[in-house]
């Protein structure tokens, strides 16, 4: 049986869906602590959301890259994620989802939203064959992000490190998340 390429696989709950983002300890331990982020958080810049536990592990090498020391597990409400999965613009010019490359990069300059489908990852950080989504946002989409869709902030650093100690053994366990049509279609979702 083959899997889907672009597939989100996500812990989630009927309400909420948990994200991944690391940051520098400025951000992140305050974030950890207060549920909120700092002022430190720069509204101004695009931030990049990931569902995948493993592949925030191989974008923050297991919390241990510069600027990336602190692994937040952000839960956010799934009317919010999908909010902006419904607005998003791919990285990438699919010509199956633009008319043009023009229109495409017209799109891409005007959207607040972006996403890139990466190869997942297994717990060696190995490439799978199927895709991880990750999700940039900025402008409205990062206000939103801070300051309505945010449901609870924890730190997993610790466990980052637990997980990769352990061979992978300790992740968290990602599903299918059951995605409206119209969104999978807005992002190319096969599965």
């Amino acid at each position: 049986m083959s899997l889907p390429v672009r597939r989100i696989r996500a812990v989630f709950t009927a309400s909420t869906i948990t994200v991944y983002q690391a940051f520098p300890a400025a951000i992140g331990i305050p974030a950890a602590r207060t549920g909120r982020f700092p002022t430190a958080f720069d509204r101004e810049r695009m931030t990049w959301i990931k569902p995948s536990f493993h592949w925030m592990m191989y974008r923050s090498d297991w919390g241990r890259a510069p600027g990336q020391e602190r692994v937040l597990a952000l839960e956010i409400t799934r009317e919010g994620f999908e909010w902006a999965l419904a607005r998003a613009v791919e990285s990438s010019y699919r010509p199956r989802l633009h008319p043009s490359r023009d229109a495409w990069r017209r799109e891409l300059r005007r959207g607040e939203v972006r996403l890139q489908w990466d190869p997942e990852r297994d717990a060696a950080l190995r490439p799978l064959p199927w895709r991880a989504l990750q999700v940039g946002l900025r402008g409205e989409a990062v206000r939103r992000y801070a300051d309505e869709w945010l449901v609870s902030v924890s730190d997993v650093t610790a466990l980052a490190g637990e997980v990769r100690r352990g061979g992978g053994r300790g992740a968290p366990v990602e599903l299918p998340y059951p995605l409206p049509e119209t969104v999978a279609a807005v992002i190319g979702a096969t599965g």
